[in-house]
């Protein structure tokens, strides 16, 4: 059987049988493993490159000293360490009277800080951001640049912190490690881990935190973070936490979520497309073959012989057709690279074996779940076949393979996103559209019946009688373009909406500054200069600090949970909030808002998740001494990329109605106006305004950086695209071809075969248009509100690039199918039928 199999693989390769099949397959593995290399290096670098938020890989924050067994334990490892120390204090400029002192954050770091990327310094206020791979010297201290207004000092100038006095060397522009926790500093000062024994600053009592970053390879700084756990737990070490870039920073974590799902998004899409391709490559191969098998069956093989002799060759088409494509899809991708040279900044790492792997697997996936089921029908043709030119329906074991396919294919989807929902909500659109546009197809071919006798013309008649005696041919070939199309539509006029709402996400114009501690009578003063100074309309929210005690019936301690997230969110203060309208940015995603008829708490699902809180459950805060207790009523999802006021928990006003509270705000304020944040620290003393610019261009940067190599994914994967609709072009053109001829012996004019034609693609493909408009919608919508949690609208564009594409598609199919029909006698036509 192997060596018959071999003969036969050889003879329909002599024949081209096998070639657009061959094609299909290269093509598909192509596009996905070049997706797929680029995408991990992709994924790779930006996690690389995101680390240098956290200043290293990973971050231990500690209250107290970090353990010297610890450190030896990391350089054993072979992992790059390096220390800062922050806490909160006084820095004073000028003598006697004219002493000035403000409350700053102060940062003494250590050599080689930080471990992943650099700071950015200017030489004066507004000067130019220069990165440098330095810490302060000796003797000099770096410093926020609201500093120099509120202590009237100068670069140059001195700065005291505690006993000793430093020179202001620089300004800070840009500090990676800043952190998500950037509400509760003041401004920055930064001065060498050298100097700081000098200050006399830290005492007993002082609220002091030490942080050890640690870099290395991915492998020795997760094993090393597995061993530090494993101590704390032993130990029962307390007041230590792991800050890493899951947790440490929820806005760029959110970024850098968004960023993989919408790199998985070309993945799903290439997969699609792959699908399609191989189904309608095996389809026209087993219609190619029917009489071929059913010569075999009558020559005395059986139906085992021969399914086993075509598995046997679709099975070394599929190898060497994924090799193939595997080792194209790695060469394009360094063609995509150096597309991409001067738009990526940085340069990405090696790719590995996976995306290879994952290719050739994809492959064979596809062999098993869409040529299979072909394949299995070839083993029905009857022996009679030769003479009768007929074949019957489909086997029950057949059409059960089609259903493997389909699982076959939901599999490869989920496989290819790396994210359970993304993965389904695409399967469960691509299932959904498949089952929608057969029924849309057969209703419309159906319904041509009213329209044969609208116009008297021998063409529309025979167009129109054409499209109704291939029913099932016809819904086939509208559903493949329908499906191709959708995908076509996804990956170009969809991608720009979807890439527009996610820029939208985090404008330009969003806040970079916070300014918190606003008392209650100095909210109207705040709020009338924020008006008048800052873009749009600033709010500003009530702040109230409380613990958490009790959730239902049950006390609540750190020695609750297990996780530390949730210890640490028991042991500290929640920034509560109040207010009667759901702030922007916020979306319920279970229960209701409230109705202010009895206590109410409204949670972030995220914290309702590490807390185990649900819907119905009574939380019990305790409020500068005051307990209140309300019932949860809602769950809120956080858009933490807007950067704009969020709280965990926001109570009912008429619960908290009576309790003490303070004011935040958010607001964006132009360089042109950046002498408010003086104004501000000069005319109200005890406010907090905390610059977040860097932060802002930092979360920009990822998402410009992804969009760039999205762009040139969603290009790249249109090879496969327009593979899927030749296929779905020409896969009747062999039948058309025999129609032509009979029609032509029977009397049909070229010119009336031509018009026809014409007329049939152009119904098909104003059809498959106008339903891959409606899908590509339809799934965009569900992706953005769904998957990519931002605001997106329906725009007309879609449906008018799906009627163009159908057209287009009509034009193309319409001049393949005449060019080979009509160049040719209908007498040689009929012989070769």
């Amino acid at each position: 059987m192997l060596q018959n199999a071999l003969r036969m693989t050889r003879r329909d390769w002599r024949a081209g049988e096998l070639r657009f099949l061959l094609v299909a397959l290269i093509v598909a593995v192509a596009s996905l493993s070049s997706v797929g290399f680029f995408t991990d290096r992709m994924r790779t670098g930006l996690n690389r490159d995101a680390h240098q938020l956290l200043g290293g890989d990973l971050v231990v924050n500690a209250d107290q000293p970090i353990s010297e067994t610890w450190r030896e334990q990391a350089r054993q490892r072979g992992l790059s360490l390096a220390d800062t120390v922050t806490f909160p204090s006084m820095a004073s400029a000028g003598e006697g009277d004219d002493s000035l002192s403000q409350l700053a954050s102060i940062k003494a770091v250590g050599s080689g800080y930080p471990l992943r990327g650099s700071l950015k310094l200017a030489d004066a206020a507004g000067g130019e951001d220069i990165a440098t791979p330095d810490i302060p010297p000796s003797g000099a201290v770096w410093i926020d640049k609201s500093i120099l207004a509120s202590l009237d000092v100068s670069v140059g100038g001195n700065l005291r912190l505690g006993d000793k006095s430093f020179r202001v060397d620089r300004i800070i522009a840009v500090e990676p490690d800043r952190g998500a926790g950037f509400l509760s500093f003041a401004p920055r000062v930064m001065l060498p881990l050298s100097d700081l024994a000098a200050t006399n600053l830290i005492q007993n009592g002082s609220r002091v935190t030490y942080r050890l970053l640690l870099a290395g390879k991915a492998a020795d700084v997760a094993a090393y973070q597995g061993w530090l756990r494993e101590q704390m737990e032993r130990n029962n070490v307390r007041g230590v936490r792991l800050e890493s870039l899951e947790s440490g920073r929820p806005e760029m974590r959110a970024t850098l979520d968004r960023a993989e799902q919408f790199l998985s998004l070309v993945g799903l899409l290439s997969a699609m497309l792959a699908a399609i391709a191989v189904a309608m490559a095996a389809r026209r191969f087993m219609i190619r073959h029917i009489d071929a098998c059913a010569m075999l069956r009558f020559l005395g093989l059986t139906q085992n012989q021969v399914t086993m002799m075509y598995l046997i060759e679709f099975a070394l088409i599929g190898l060497i057709g994924s090799m193939i494509g595997a080792a194209l899809g790695y060469a394009a991708h360094f063609l995509l690279l150096e597309w991409l040279g001067k738009l990526v900044a940085t340069e990405l790492p090696p790719a590995s074996w996976l995306p290879a792997v994952q290719g050739v697997a994809t492959g064979m996936l596809l062999l098993i779940g869409f040529a299979v089921p072909p394949i299995l029908q070839l083993r029905n043709v009857p022996h009679n076949r030769v003479i009768r030119r007929e074949q019957d329906a489909p086997q029950p074991v057949t059409l059960a393979t089609y259903a493997l396919g389909l699982l076959a294919f939901v599999a490869l989807l989920l496989w290819e996103a790396g994210n359970p929902k993304l993965g389904l909500l695409t399967a469960a659109g691509f299932l959904g559209g498949f089952a929608l546009f057969a029924l849309a197809g057969w209703i419309g071919v159906r319904s041509l019946r009213f329209l044969r006798g609208g116009i008297n013309h021998p063409s529309w008649r025979f167009a129109i009688t054409a499209l109704q005696r291939r029913t099932g041919a016809t819904v086939v070939q509208v559903v493949a373009l329908s499906l191709g199309l959708m995908a076509l539509l996804l990956l170009t006029v969809i991608r720009g909406d979807l890439i527009e709402a996610w820029r939208n996400s985090t404008p330009p114009d969003a806040p970079n500054r916070f300014v918190i501690n606003i008392q209650p009578e100095q909210k109207t003063d705040i709020d009338n200069l924020l008006q008048a100074n800052a873009n749009g309309k600033p709010l500003l929210f009530p702040m109230i600090r409380g613990r958490l005690v009790q959730i239902n019936d049950k006390p609540i301690t750190s020695e609750s949970y297990v996780e530390d997230r949730a210890r640490r969110l028991v042991d500290r203060e929640f920034n509560l909030s109040t207010m009667h309208a759901m702030p922007p940015q916020n979306r319920i995603s279970a229960g209701k808002w409230f109705d202010d008829s009895g206590p109410e708490a409204s949670v972030e699902e995220g914290l309702a998740k590490t807390l185990g809180l649900k819907l119905g459950d009574n939380v019990r805060f305790d409020i500068a001494g005051q307990q209140v207790e309300a019932r949860v009523t809602s769950l809120r999802k956080l858009e933490w990329g807007s950067m704009q006021v969020n709280f965990f928990v926001i109570l009912n006003p008429a619960l908290m109605k009576d309790m003490p509270q303070t004011w935040i705000t958010a607001f964006h304020l132009p360089q042109e106006k950046a002498g408010l944040d003086n104004r501000l620290a000069r005319d109200f003393p005890n406010l907090t305004v905390v610059d977040i610019g860097s932060i802002i261009r930092q979360v920009q940067t990822v998402i410009d950086q992804v969009i760039v190599a999205v762009e040139f994914l969603f290009l790249f994967t249109l090879a496969s695209g327009v593979l899927v609709l030749y296929a779905a072009l020409v896969g009747s053109q062999d039948e058309r071809i025999r129609e032509s001829g009979l029609l032509r012996a029977l009397g049909a004019t070229r010119s009336q075969l031509s018009q026809a034609q014409w007329i049939e693609f152009a119904l098909v493909g104003s059809l498959a248009g106008a339903l891959a408009a409606t899908g590509a919608a339809a799934v965009g919508w569900t992706l953005a509100r769904q998957v990519f949690n931002f605001e997106w609208s329906f725009s007309p564009a879609v449906w008018l690039a799906g009627l163009c594409a159908g057209a287009v598609c009509a034009f193309i199919g319409g001049w393949a199918g005449l060019r080979n029909v009509l160049n040719q006698p209908p007498l040689q036509t009929l012989r070769g039928g």
